[in-house]
């Protein structure tokens, strides 16, 4: 396991782990206004390593992030919009671990799902 970025702010953090053939980051604390640069920086990194490395799956996990915002959440949009709109043989799966008690997440993620249904996979715990 190799770390590619590691972020922290006042109340977040995020990393992103290179393990094997699929890329771990995750995300703790308040995904809020204050935090919009990291989320973006992480997933932009996520991405192009995934990219470069031709990652199978890219795993974000949320099961410690309390709270995120709608620009924050945004960011995620786009993200998987660009995955999208890569050819085929280059798109890579998205899991997110969520964590069931926080009912945002759920929401959240059930509504990105219905985006990009042949992407997304989401695991509850």
């Amino acid at each position: 396991m190799s770390e590619l970025l590691s972020v922290k702010g006042d109340d977040f953090t995020g990393v992103a782990v290179q393990e094997g053939t699929k890329i771990v980051t995750s995300l703790k604390g308040n995904a809020d206004y204050a935090a919009i640069d990291s989320v973006e920086k992480l997933l932009d990194k996520t991405h192009d390593e995934a990219l470069r490395t031709t990652a199978s799956e890219v795993v974000i996990d949320l099961r410690q992030l309390e709270f995120m915002n709608s620009s924050c959440f945004k960011c995620f949009v786009s993200w998987i919009t660009e995955v999208q709109e890569l050819p085929e043989a280059q798109q890579y799966k998205v899991r997110f671990q969520s964590n069931a008690q926080l009912h945002w997440q759920k929401r959240s993620l059930h509504s990105l799902r219905c985006f990009a249904v042949e992407l997304i996979t989401v695991d509850e715990e």
